[in-house]
């Protein structure tokens, strides 16, 4: 009975590890570019837009993000934030630089994924499909994991 107990806490201990590692982000690779910490943040009822996050890294030439799409939203923009005085201000960028041998963040505050006028609200523990699109490497598809709001996510694996 005690060993019987034991084995389904062993089990059960397993499978929310294995459950908790799921919500942490796909790594995918491209060519010479990887991608690494891909995440999103659950939406409230009503919230019409959503950022994507992730590191992006060249192990050889440099190469450009030039677009992505999702299944979530027909408009996925690239964007960056940047302070006007004491004023964040957010707009579409046409493209998102990736150094040779050297990467780039996209991160709450910064270069971001932008989930624009979403079709329904995304929830924690689900994730998002996304495809980016590379001027060089070309295109590879990412599952961003959906944090609770208010997470900053796994983020970037450095």
């Amino acid at each position: 009975m005690i060993s019987f107990k034991l084995s389904v806490i062993i089990a059960a201990g397993l499978f929310t590890c294995g459950m908790h590692s799921a919500t942490y982000a796909q790594d995918a690779k491209v060519g010479s570019i990887a991608v690494n910490g891909a995440y999103t943040r659950a939406t409230v009822p009503g919230q019409a837009a959503a950022g994507g996050f992730m590191k992006i890294t060249s192990n050889g030439a440099a190469d450009q993000l030039i677009s992505a799409t999702s299944t979530v939203s027909d408009d996925v923009q690239l964007h960056t934030m940047t302070m006007d005085g004491n004023v964040m201000r957010m707009r579409e960028v046409k493209q998102i630089e990736v150094p040779a041998n050297g990467a780039v963040e996209l991160k709450p505050g910064g270069l971001h994924i932008m989930f624009m006028n979403i079709k329904a609200p995304l929830k924690a523990g689900e994730t998002v499909p996304v495809k980016l699109k590379f001027a060089k490497a070309g295109e590879v598809e990412v599952k961003m994991p959906v944090n609770a709001p208010g997470s900053h996510g796994h983020g970037p694996k450095h």
